[in-house]
């Protein structure tokens, strides 16, 4: 549970960052492709441990 309640804080922070974006601190588009990048390697870890459960592997 603790890799989705860090998903949700790092969307959370991507949403805060592409706000500002879209009002355009040019600066926050880096930010907001950081965070993404983040989001992007928290899911695949949750990813690969909802695989690990559903086989029943030590991960």
């Amino acid at each position: 549970m603790d890799l989705l309640q860090n998903l949700e804080n790092e969307l959370e922070l991507l949403k805060a960052e592409y706000a500002k974006f879209e009002r355009g601190n040019k600066t926050a588009g880096t930010r907001a492709r950081k965070h993404l990048q983040n989001i992007k390697k928290m899911s695949q870890d949750l990813r690969n441990s909802i695989q690990c459960s559903k086989k029943e592997e030590v991960c």
